[in-house]
């Protein structure tokens, strides 16, 4: 909900509820009332708020969820989004959420690239994303060396 998100963001951000309030012109004690779920911000300062949080609208608003994880997620970044889990098959096989096969235009034989991150974890790119950001850095790194 809008008042754990808000919250949670104003936490995460290390930031007071006054800095806050200051921010997007309202009371200290308005803002008070958002985190209480007493009120709710008008849509203005939502946009201002999610602004301020990096976010989107819809995620300071929703409720972000993933399948055995008990914790509320915090709304990310704007443009990015935790969109479920996803359980290893036996052989190793991934099936990618439809919601997210969609956002990405991903179809079936489609090339991914396996990135990961020994800290992080694992990342998937479709191969022609990453074919032309590595064409990119080719490009700039041999035209540097001509300089």
């Amino acid at each position: 909900m809008l008042k754990d998100n808000l919250l949670m963001l104003r936490k995460l951000h290390g930031f007071s509820q006054e800095e806050i309030a200051e921010r997007i012109g309202i009371s200290r004690q308005a803002y008070a009332k958002w985190e209480t779920g007493t009120t709710v911000p008008d849509i203005e300062k939502c946009s201002l708020l999610a602004k301020t949080y990096g976010t989107s609208i819809d995620s300071l608003v929703a409720t972000v969820s993933v399948e055995g994880v008990e914790e509320q997620i915090p709304p990310g970044p704007k443009g990015k989004n935790i969109c479920g889990s996803i359980v290893i098959g036996d052989r190793g096989q991934l099936v990618i959420p439809k919601a997210v096969r969609d956002l990405f235009g991903l179809t079936g034989g489609q090339r991914l690239i396996v990135l990961t991150d020994e800290e992080e974890g694992i990342a998937l790119v479709p191969a022609e994303r990453f074919e032309a950001r590595m064409k990119e850095v080719l490009a700039r790194a041999s035209a540097n060396r001509m300089e």
